[in-house]
């Protein structure tokens, strides 16, 4: 019996055609067990039991106001949050998720292929990837570099595609602490194949894993 997961994938904005093999990615990670939903009551009732929420390609106020309570609660009190890709695309209305995350999205190009450097080897979710990893994603901008506040794992090499829109430093991956909490955020994830991908698989049970304490 591994932690368990709630697995979050409502939306109310853009939805991704790659949720179904995301949360079939996460079912076959191993070491979890997963609660998926899309009703928010969810996240209004208690959290404790489990040792992250996943806000899965989530978009768009998902959350009713009881729930961001409950969810500010729990990660303050010490539970684990990760958002993965269009997480960044949720709860606007809500100051505090920005917080919670580190950055908002903004905007992406094209989805085409890109080369991530591997910032930080020492953490689970990175310590398997080589110093450039070429994967193909939708390269996301954000509406702040978030490198003051949190930890970066990788970040996204813009010379190695077309219509990036934050220079140099353009973070992708991080981690950051929250209250007593532990949040773990990956911009990609957009397309389904991902989610088959060994590398890609890994740097997610990495951050899981470490926002988890598993």
């Amino acid at each position: 019996m591994g932690p368990r997961l709630l697995v979050h994938t409502r939306t109310t904005g853009y939805r991704h055609d790659s949720i179904p093999a995301a949360v079939a990615c996460l079912r076959t990670l191993g070491g979890f067990e997963i609660d998926h939903g899309e009703d928010p009551a969810a996240l209004t009732a208690p959290l404790e039991p489990y040792a992250a929420v996943v806000f899965l390609s989530t978009s768009g106020e998902v959350l009713t106001p009881a729930g961001r309570e409950r969810l500010a609660g729990y990660v303050e009190a010490g539970g684990g949050f990760v958002g993965v890709h269009a997480a960044a695309c949720t709860e606007y209305e809500w100051p505090y998720y920005g917080e919670l995350l580190g950055a908002r999205f903004t905007r992406h190009p094209q989805f085409q292929p890109g080369r991530a450097l591997i910032e930080d080897h020492d953490h689970p979710a990175t310590r398997h990837l080589p110093p450039a990893w070429d994967f193909t994603d939708e390269w996301y901008d954000f509406d702040t570099n978030p490198r003051d506040t949190v930890r970066v794992l990788l970040t996204a090499d813009e010379s190695s595609y077309e219509g990036g829109g934050m220079g140099a430093d353009h973070p992708l991956a991080w981690c950051r602490e929250q209250g007593a909490g532990r949040v773990f955020y990956t911009a990609l994830g957009h397309a389904s194949e991902a989610y088959d991908d060994p590398d890609f698989r890994a740097h997610l049970k990495g951050g899981i894993t470490w926002a988890a304490r598993a």
